[in-house]
């Protein structure tokens, strides 16, 4: 008995403690010369501002798009056609938008990798297709967006071209997004198409600006990058605000999971890089593309660049003083481009080849010396993992793997001095993000 019990622990450990060297070959995997590639043909489009061109072949935003999608099919055909791939489009008016010179369709490129287990749950990687000059209503001077955002879009291809050689039990979407310049109208439109479908989404991997490694502020860092999340989701109810206030909360909503996630995965995997996890939804006063599906309730961060360069966003191409102006191809750093670009892929991959995370998970424990932790089992599930961390803690850094069970009665720890969670545990290790709890336990 006692060397069934050591056999046990033994599988118990290395089912949580081991790293799969898939997610180091995808690491690998990733190529700074396609990525560099792809921004050189995106750039030479001239301009594509989302009210620019959409009939030539070689300019505005319709001859870029077309590309995007070939590229997209390209790599489905490699792959025995893994991925399907279509356009989701609006019409955006000019009537009531300030920002819409004329009528016009917002058109993203979509690209399907379904799960072969759960097919019906995304996680989602999306990249800008637009550019613009220094006037968001000028969709006819040449903007060629090299960084913002030639970058991420290149970034999505690439890590489709990564990750289509594998299967993962749940679905991966690869996605152009358009219409962001101007009031982040793609996001909006396939948040809106995802909840009309019915998708699971696990999380947006939104990247905008994930090649420029020289700051405005002078600074030269290429390992740094932030992750952008929102402390609690938009569209919480009432009940739920009125809870935090007395169980805590306010830094553990599930868009904040997913950073959480995303840090650890690079901490874990790619330990060379400095992932920055900045409280907020996004750049002071700003937005990006993932914000539309925070709007709706979908966990959802902004990943980038962590120095700006403002001299080469939305600026005419010029030189002023001395300055170069412009976001021009030759200030990219694409082996930086290709770090980010892996970041994306490995917590893709991690998602992808986890169960679902755990449901309803409650807590309770006051005034004892101990924590009452419960939680719904889930499919494909071989085990669950407990959390815990300082109350000013950013990241997970306690953790308990307690095996195939659906509570938990955590000794010694008090409930008062930390915060808690649950993540379900695969049986190839991958583990889902890990789950706040939402209700309290009164009886065990």
């Amino acid at each position: 008995m006692k060397k069934l019990t050591l056999l046990f622990l033994f599988f118990a450990l290395s089912l949580t403690a081991q790293t799969d060297q898939k997610i180091y070959d995808i690491i690998d995997a990733v190529s700074a010369d396609r990525i560099k590639n792809d921004i050189k043909t995106l750039t030479e489009f001239g301009t594509r501002n989302t009210f620019s061109d959409t009939l030539s072949n070689t300019r505005g935003i319709g001859a870029a798009r077309r590309w995007i999608k070939s590229e997209f099919e390209n790599i489905s055909k490699s792959c025995n056609n893994c991925i399907d791939v279509f356009y989701q489009k609006d019409l955006v008016t000019k009537k009531g938008n300030r920002r819409v010179p004329h009528d016009a369709w917002i058109v993203n490129v979509v690209a399907i990798q379904k799960g072969t287990k759960y097919p019906n749950k995304y996680i989602i990687m999306s990249g800008d297709i637009d550019s613009r000059a220094g006037n968001t209503m000028d969709f006819t001077t040449d903007a060629p967006g090299a960084n913002d955002n030639a970058s991420g879009m290149a970034g999505t291809i690439e890590a489709a071209r990564v990750l289509s050689k594998y299967t993962f039990e749940n679905s991966i979407i690869y996605v152009g997004l358009s219409g962001e310049e101007q009031g982040l109208f793609g996001g909006a439109g396939l948040a809106k198409y995802a909840k009309e479908k019915g998708w699971d989404i696990i999380g947006v991997l939104n990247n905008d600006m994930i090649g420029n490694i020289t700051g405005v502020d002078g600074v030269i860092d290429n390992r740094a990058f932030r992750i952008f999340s929102e402390p609690v989701p938009a569209n919480e109810t009432e009940r739920q605000r009125r809870m935090r206030r007395f169980y805590g909360g306010e830094v553990d909503g599930i868009s904040r999971q997913l950073a959480r996630y995303t840090h650890k995965m690079t901490k874990t995997y790619m330990p060379e890089m400095n992932p920055m996890m900045i409280y907020r939804l996004d750049r002071f006063g700003r937005g990006g593309h993932h914000r539309p599906f925070n709007d709706l309730g979908f966990a959802g961060i902004r990943i980038m660049e962590a120095h700006e360069n403002y001299t080469q966003q939305h600026q005419n191409i010029r030189t002023e003083n001395g300055i170069k102006y412009g976001d021009t191809f030759e200030h990219v750093n694409f082996a930086y481009a290709k770090k980010l670009t892996a970041v994306n892929a490995i917590t893709m991959a991690g998602l992808a080849s986890a169960p679902p995370a755990p449901k309803n998970v409650g807590i309770g424990g006051i005034v004892e010396a101990s924590v009452k932790l419960q939680w719904d089992k889930v499919d494909g599930a071989k085990g669950y993992k407990i959390y815990w961390r300082d109350t000013t803690s950013p990241t997970w850094d306690n953790s308990r793997y307690v095996g195939d069970l659906s509570q938990f009665l955590l000794k010694g720890v008090v409930i008062d001095n930390f915060f808690f969670g649950v993540a379900a545990v695969g049986k190839n290790g991958h583990e889902s993000v890990v789950v706040f709890p939402s209700k309290i336990v009164r009886k065990w």
